[in-house]
């Protein structure tokens, strides 16, 4: 159906990180977050490599390179593939190398979740010096996972037969997503997982072709998925922004160091926040918000050409906060009535081999809506806010409206990319990154 951000290093056979040795911490301009860096690790794979990924999907139903642009009024907007039913969709699963299974994975199991963990941990993101891993919770998994909707068999791994270990993983999870002025019924694609030394057997195709069949025998023939690599072909391309949040740790684990003629003290004062928060009225959101939430975001998110459409259930899911998971908060009015919403959610890292520190703590933001509340003051208190909760780092796309307040509170442009892309669905003409309103996860 089609890939994370993350599959194409999997499907590439290599994944290189370089961890940010930030020459000037109080720089806005050259900033480096470990996160961007987990998150692009493709971003240098080999020609070679790249040209095997674009064979394989220059096999399937996505916008290619080699389509004229200088006639794009003549390409139809909507489905590549002719339209097909269910009884069309191939009822058996695709065979795999022998010596391996098919296995669906419950991440309401325990064992399960740290066999998921322990695969994504050890494969799905690294660095050159090993020091940093993405830290994934079972809370997280089944957040990310389980939203309304969602479908047993599109949680999918690939086992060792005689074993039963668990060497790869994808998942799908349903949503209701605009794509210009069509609304789509679509999968989000993610986690798309190989294990390093089973990179040789292309697993990443297959894992590809099966979850597309498990979604298409549901009725649903597109998705949306991010990749740093250029694939064929980006609906759009968006920049990574990070704000530090806690200099003095950042630069204790390697992850920043000091600026030449620059003291930790002036670091410190640099990206010193507010005490508390400035917004009147503004609270955690609560699941009775939701009808409110959904309404909100259905008008702010009308602005934008490619953004999911949200019903009051998901609100309830995706938003209602989860210790460590998710955060959202609201501002009510004095009747009570909700303005403002501003959210993010927390994916730490484990830190390896440093004596003062085991984990580095980042918030990613999510869905904000400053229909009221100045868009920078909303800002401002959500980094208070993360800061407040022992967030080291604070990351954001330039998507959204998100230029408005980037520069303005001290975020500092990545040296990554993160490219939209649509399976089965053509738009006319790529969009800006202003023009997109999606987060995937």
């Amino acid at each position: 159906m089609g890939t994370s951000q993350k599959e194409t290093t999997e499907e590439n056979g290599k994944a290189v990180v370089s961890i940010p040795k930030t020459s000037d911490v109080a720089s806005t301009s050259v900033q480096r977050s470990l996160q961007e860096q987990l998150l692009n690790t493709h971003l240098r794979a080999q020609h070679d490599e790249t040209k095997k990924t674009y064979a394989f999907w220059e096999t399937q139903p996505v916008a290619q390179f080699t389509e004229d642009t200088s006639t794009s009024q003549t390409l139809q907007e909507g489905p590549i593939d002719a339209p097909k039913t269910i009884a069309d969709v191939r009822q058996e699963p695709y065979n795999l190398p022998a010596g391996f299974e098919w296995s669906t994975c419950d991440v309401n199991d325990e064992k399960t979740v740290a066999e998921v963990y322990q695969l994504l941990t050890m494969n799905y993101v690294e660095d050159d010096d090993n020091m940093f891993r993405f830290k994934y919770s079972q809370q997280f998994l089944k957040w990310a996972l389980q939203p309304p909707g969602w479908q047993e068999d599109w949680v999918l791994g690939v086992r060792v037969s005689a074993s039963g270990k668990l060497v790869a993983f994808i998942t799908g999870v349903p949503a209701k997503m605009r794509a210009c002025e069509a609304t789509v019924s679509m999968v989000e694609i993610n986690f798309l997982c190989v294990h390093k030394k089973l990179r040789q057997k292309r697993l990443a195709p297959v894992l590809i072709k099966e979850i597309t069949r498990r979604v298409n025998l549901r009725g649903i023939w597109q998705a949306a998925y991010t990749a740093g690599v250029v694939l064929p072909k980006p609906v759009a391309t968006a920049q990574y922004w990070h704000r530090s949040l806690n200099p003095k740790k950042l630069i204790s684990v390697g992850f920043s160091r000091l600026a030449p003629r620059m003291t930790l003290a002036r670091t410190l004062k640099l990206y010193k926040l507010p005490e508390q928060t400035q917004t009147p009225g503004l609270r955690p959101l609560k699941a009775e918000d939701a009808p409110q939430v959904a309404e909100l975001l259905r008008v702010y998110l009308a602005k934008f050409q490619l953004a999911p459409e949200f019903t009051e259930e998901e609100i309830r899911h995706y938003l209602v906060p989860q210790d460590g998971v998710i955060d959202a908060y609201v501002v009510a009015d004095e009747g009570g009535k909700l303005t403002d919403l501003m959210s993010y959610y927390t994916l730490p890292s484990t830190i390896i081999g440093n004596a003062q520190y085991d984990t580095l703590k980042a918030a990613f933001m999510y869905y904000t809506v400053a229909a009221k509340t100045p868009l920078l003051q909303l800002m401002q208190d959500l980094l208070v806010l993360a800061h407040q909760k022992g967030h080291d780092v604070f990351n954001a796309l330039d998507i959204f409206e998100n230029e408005k307040f980037l520069k303005e509170l001290k975020f500092g442009i990545g040296d990554g990319r993160l490219r939209y892309y649509l399976y089965n669905w053509r738009l006319k003409e790529e969009l800006k990154a202003a023009q997109i309103g999606l987060v995937l996860l």
